[in-house]
């Protein structure tokens, strides 16, 4: 059976892996047995409803709405997720690049760089790329659509009927409830001011939208641009192409067939999706002008970290100098009272920090910018904290 207690268990533990610490994983935590029977016999009856979100807004790295799901939805959201995560893996071409398993931003930055040596025969000849982005995506996906994706793949699999219809039920509960109905604010209620009409769930059309902030989200995201991705190699034929969530690039020696994709590929969104291209974000140009992606700003001779990148850690170096600590959550820009000298766990959560920082640049041609960094902004901290081979990661002292 779909929904029984092995199953719960198995998405219980896979859920609260980087969420144990907070407090709704810590209130299901108390008497989780208890819950998670109650979640069965919901799912079991087909009256689970999903529950109450927590709404906030990010500013990092740009500004966002979030609605971050209550503990025991994540729960079925994991369920559902390992139930069908194996079948639609098979249908995923290799280089869409979030958000799946040995995946990710380095794996991303690996293929490119691959691409580039490909498509430029070793830097010896021109090339060109066309970067591409979708307009709105997640506020703008057709929950229809996307539902009828599933019903096609579903319908198609190896597994008896019962399995079948209650997968799709799920599916259907979590696409097509509305956060915006259920929901309590949390922290900055004027950063919503912020937030552009045409990316906020509030004022989307209806059956439009899928929430940020949930593992059903990213991975109905693959699942209704893998469309897109199957056009584009099948259909194209397009050898040289990665994408990473919403972020296309296309590589090839001739800017005239970038541009005839680009068209191909817009008229495909507008007319199978119901999407479009963001008509400011087109980008094509000569590889050697740099492909800023993931992160990074690649180019077929080397490699750089994005200066945004640089300028954050800058910044948060720069608060811990001055007496202050910044909050580890990259999402929140507020600095929190330091006492003084630094706590233990304060050097630590420092520690993650930079380590994180310099782990990303490692993947870059930036020695240079690793020691800098050291030698003119860390200060204070490098009486807590010493270079290992390099200046690759850090150590406390």
């Amino acid at each position: 059976m779909l929904f029984n207690l092995e199953n719960l268990l198995k998405a219980y533990f896979s859920c609260r892996i980087r969420k144990r610490k907070t407090i709704n994983a810590l209130y299901f935590e108390l008497d989780f047995e208890k819950k998670l029977l109650k979640l069965k016999r919901q799912l079991k009856n087909h009256t689970y409803k999903p529950g109450r979100s927590i709404c906030f807004v990010v500013t990092y790295p740009k500004t966002r709405e979030v609605f971050a799901a209550d503990f025991s939805d994540r729960i079925a959201h994991h369920l559902l997720v390992n139930q069908i995560n194996p079948y639609f893996e098979k249908c995923f071409i290799y280089d869409s690049l979030a958000c799946r398993k040995e995946k990710g931003i380095h794996m991303a930055l690996i293929r490119l760089k691959k691409f580039l040596y490909q498509i430029t025969k070793n830097k010896t000849q021109k090339a060109f790329y066309a970067q591409l982005d979708i307009k709105s995506f997640f506020v703008s996906i057709d929950k229809n659509i996307l539902f009828e994706i599933f019903k096609k793949k579903i319908q198609k699999l190896p597994r008896n009927q019962i399995w079948k219809k209650e997968i799709l039920w799920l599916v259907k509960t979590i696409i097509f409830h509305d956060p915006t109905q259920n929901y309590y604010l949390k922290g900055d209620k004027n950063l919503f001011d912020q937030i552009p009409a045409h990316k906020t769930l509030f004022k989307a059309s209806k059956h439009k939208g899928l929430a940020i902030g949930n593992l059903t989200s990213q991975f109905f995201a693959n699942v209704y641009l893998n469309e897109l991705d199957q056009f584009i190699k099948r259909k194209l034929k397009v050898k040289h192409y990665l994408r990473y969530v919403d972020d296309l690039v296309l590589l090839s020696q001739n800017i005239e067939q970038l541009k005839k994709w680009r068209d191909e590929i817009d008229y495909f969104l507008q007319n199978q999706l119901k999407l479009k291209l963001h008509p400011d974000k087109q980008i094509l140009k000569s590889v050697y002008s740099g492909i800023n992606f993931v992160g990074y700003m690649v180019k077929p001779c080397y490699v750089l970290a994005r200066k945004r990148v640089v300028k954050n850690i800058k910044i948060k170096l720069h608060y811990f100098n001055q007496g202050l600590f910044l909050s580890s959550n990259n999402q929140k820009q507020e600095a929190l009272p330091l006492t003084t000298p630094p706590t233990k766990e304060e050097i630590e959560q420092m520690l993650a920090m930079v380590n994180s920082y310099y782990g990303h640049f490692k993947h870059a041609n930036c020695y240079n910018l690793r020691k800098n960094l050291y030698e003119k902004h860390f200060g204070e901290l490098k009486k807590y904290l010493k270079p290992i081979k390099d200046y690759q990661y850090f150590e406390m002292l």
